[in-house]
């Protein structure tokens, strides 16, 4: 099996309170996503994330193509940082770590993922084509998306 990595980093113009308020709320996920995704939360997300919550999603992750798609929380400092793992959906493997630092008024929201993909040989062929250039459109997108809620 194959692992990949993503990363992403952010600063944004607001408290490390402010945006482990917005970040750890479930329903503040469809807010970043983006919209030819489709994501519903369709359980799970009723307060703040805990260890062992688990929420589940529906999402379009290719045109014509709807997927189910359950996530754990699996850790949790706040304010520092926390875990969502995949327990079933489109990957074959997806941990992904969200950590926060304080910057004064502003914070550094940094996102670490290692994620693997189903049908291997396939998803390795699969990866370069389109998976890795979806994830980088989504994430790109996430980033406008905070630049356009929070400044900056």
């Amino acid at each position: 099996m194959k692992i990949y990595t993503l990363e992403s980093t952010e600063i944004l113009p607001v408290t490390l309170e402010e945006a482990w308020e917005f970040f750890s709320n479930p329903h503040n996920l469809s807010k970043i996503t983006p919209p030819e995704l489709n994501l519903r939360i369709t359980s799970g997300a009723k307060r703040e994330i805990y260890p062992g919550m688990i929420i589940t999603y529906s999402v379009t992750p290719f045109p014509f193509v709807r997927s189910g798609w359950a996530t754990e929380i699996t850790a949790v400092d706040s304010l520092r940082y926390f875990v969502d793992e995949q327990r079933f959906g489109p990957y074959k493997f997806w941990h992904h770590k969200h950590f926060f630092v304080d910057a004064g008024q502003k914070t550094e929201v940094r996102d670490l993922v290692h994620y693997a993909l189903p049908l291997d040989p396939l998803g390795r062929l699969a990866h370069p084509l389109f998976v890795r250039r979806k994830l980088d459109s989504i994430f790109d997108y996430r980033s406008e998306r905070l630049r356009s809620l929070f400044g900056g």
